[in-house]
């Protein structure tokens, strides 16, 4: 081979290892993060959780990316380590679905059915289909199969190149002999280790030795110990990705050594025990990529067999190297919360959207439970009431700053339309509720300064603001549950509201004015209504705004102004039935 096949050679494995990144990119965009999440919650038994890792392995086309996410899972204490030993076990399992994908290339006849099975033939059609999807249709489900399509045909063209530029290695003495040397099962397994472990996928390896079988001279007794190496290999992902997590996390992530490493030594052990006393004959037959897959398929179906009956043992061996600390950490709610935002779902954009829904949505209530707190504190003064307010207040902060953060970084992923949708709906909405945070404090400081000088509302006064806190309180729960949904209808119902609360803001106003000019009210506490009913409109304001920001997302519109003006004065019947009946419902005595 001249310096032109190692090129070429060089150029097939570039485009191999492309084509299964973009294959497995598409893929994940396709399944929008759903396969992710039903992996997070159907993993009751370890039987269901071995056939999740393996379907969802077979889907995404990399046992490692499944492994990571599992360790992301753990680290953010929504699956348990008993959960993630089964779904590990089946990843290695789905793994093997490319082996058999890529086997078909070495299918060889004249009938014309069996020809047009091979991928050579039909992956020109795929790529002419997906680069139409890619170029020419808006719809983004089209664009994902097409990145599948255009990944698959890249690939098999990949793998194609690699068959083609290693086939003149047959005829030279010094690669058999080099081969040789990988009969050896120590040093074959080593072989197959450091190859996974570089390029971090035992797909992409066992890949490259179906393409290293087309010259005849890897035979069965040299594959067979690769192989084994190679699902050692492909351990390194996981393990590097366990690096500054939680303990349950690098436990999951020694899982999946401890179960490659001792599966490939029982059953290296008992193999070459038997070979000894029978004498395989076929090992010493030239392999190929059909061959190959397998020995593939049985080892991991074999180790899966054998160790998912000791899965509790395979978990107390991680928690024994990596034991639990004297002492515990207390954490909070959004401590909890924020293990969610776990660094390796960023590579699954679907998965890490939906992740940040969740903290969103939690944030969301805390800012509810913080306002309807303060409003409480209003009519009856509570220092423990208080001082959760204060508590929320700081929680909500630490939320804006980093769930805002991590949707930064996940803002410069590709991702489908509907992630993008929700990615501008919690971006834009994250600093309304931190709002409402803030005015529960302003509230609460008003509800202290009354009780701290004793001070105490008018009758009247006390039967205005309580219709008008209910008002406020509606438009906030109506606002949290719009968000929580991501319903854009709910501006129908909203924007009539918080013009009802605008206009009772005034009233209430306009009548603590003549009371204060009878005498019947305090300057000073003529301020401090002016206060909290300012702060109940300017709630009402950002509960608005998350509506407004729901429909104009959903309906791709960004003017604010021109929108809310389209819905008040646009002869729109609904908002004026919704108008009437709430204005009759708050009417003040």
């Amino acid at each position: 081979m001249d310096i032109f096949g190692v090129l070429t050679m060089i150029g097939g494995l570039a485009l191999f290892l492309y084509g299964m990144s973009l294959m497995g990119d598409g893929l994940s965009n396709a399944s929008g993060g759903r396969l992710e999440k039903i992996l997070e919650k159907l993993t009751s038994n370890k039987l269901k959780a071995v056939l999740l890792g393996a379907g969802v392995t077979a889907v995404i086309q990399s046992s490692s990316a499944t492994t990571v996410m599992v360790v992301g899972f753990v680290n953010s204490g929504v699956m348990k380590l008993t959960q993630a030993v089964g779904i590990i076990m089946g990843a290695n399992i789905g793994t093997t679905m490319t082996s058999w994908i890529l086997s078909l290339s070495g299918i060889e006849s004249s009938n014309m059915f069996m020809k047009f099975l091979k991928p050579t033939s039909f992956s020109p059609i795929l790529a002419i289909i997906g680069v139409a999807f890619l170029m020419f249709s808006k719809k983004e489900k089209k664009k994902d199969i097409g990145m599948i399509l255009v990944g698959f045909a890249i690939l098999m063209f990949g793998m194609d190149t690699m068959s083609n530029a290693v086939k003149p290695l047959a005829n030279v003495p010094e690669f058999t002999n080099i081969l040789l040397m990988f009969s050896n099962p120590i040093l074959g397994m080593i072989a197959g280790l450091v190859l996974t472990a570089v390029i971090q996928s035992s797909s992409a390896s066992v890949g490259i030795l179906q393409a290293l079988c087309v010259t005849g001279a890897v035979s069965y007794g040299t594959a067979l110990p690769i192989i084994m190496g190679q699902n050692i290999g492909t351990c390194v992902t996981a393990l590097l990705s366990g690096i500054g997590a939680s303990k349950n996390a690098r436990r999951a992530s020694l899982v999946h050594l401890y179960f490659n490493l001792v599966g490939t030594v029982v059953f290296m052990v008992g193999f070459y025990a038997i070979n000894a006393v029978v004498g395989f004959p076929f090992l010493t037959e030239a392999a190929n990529g059909a061959g190959i897959a397998v020995i593939h398929t049985v080892f991991n179906v074999c180790a899966t067999a054998l160790l998912l009956p000791f899965a509790k043992f395979l978990e107390k061996l991680a928690c024994l190297t990596i034991k639990d600390d004297v002492v515990e950490v207390v954490e909070t709610p959004a401590d909890k919360d924020f293990r969610l935002l776990d660094v390796r779902f960023l590579d699954k954009p679907g998965l890490a959207v939906e992740q940040s829904r969740v903290v969103a949505r939690n944030m969301a209530e805390l800012s509810k439970e913080a306002f309807f707190l303060s409003m409480e504190l209003v009519s009856e003064y509570d220092e423990e009431k208080a001082e959760r307010v204060r508590f929320l207040e700081n929680e909500i902060d630490r939320y804006e700053d980093t769930l805002g953060s991590y949707l930064v970084k996940l803002a410069q992923k590709q991702m489908a339309e509907r992630d993008n949708h929700s990615l501008s709906i919690i971006l834009q909405c994250l600093t309304e509720f931190e709002r409402i945070s803030d005015h529960a404090v302003m509230v609460m400081r008003s509800a202290k300064e009354m009780h701290d000088k004793e001070l105490e509302f008018s009758k009247k006064a006390v039967e205005e603001l309580t219709i008008y806190t209910e008002a406020v309180k509606e438009i906030v729960a109506l606002a949290v549950n719009a968000f929580q949904q991501e319903d854009s209808q709910k501006v129908i119902e909203l924007e009539p509201l918080r013009d009802i609360v605008s206009k009772l803001k005034g009233e209430l106003k306009q009548r603590h004015i003549k009371r204060l000019q009878k005498g019947k009210c305090t300057i000073e506490l003529g301020f401090i209504h002016s206060d909290v009913i300012t702060s109940y409109k300017r709630v009402a304001d950002h509960c608005s705004n998350v509506a407004v920001c729901l429909a104009e997302v959903g309906a791709d519109e960004y003017e604010t102004h021109s929108y809310v003006d389209d819905i008040k004065h646009g002869n729109n019947e609904q908002y004026k039935k919704n108008y009437q009946v709430l204005r009759d419902k708050y009417l003040l005595p």
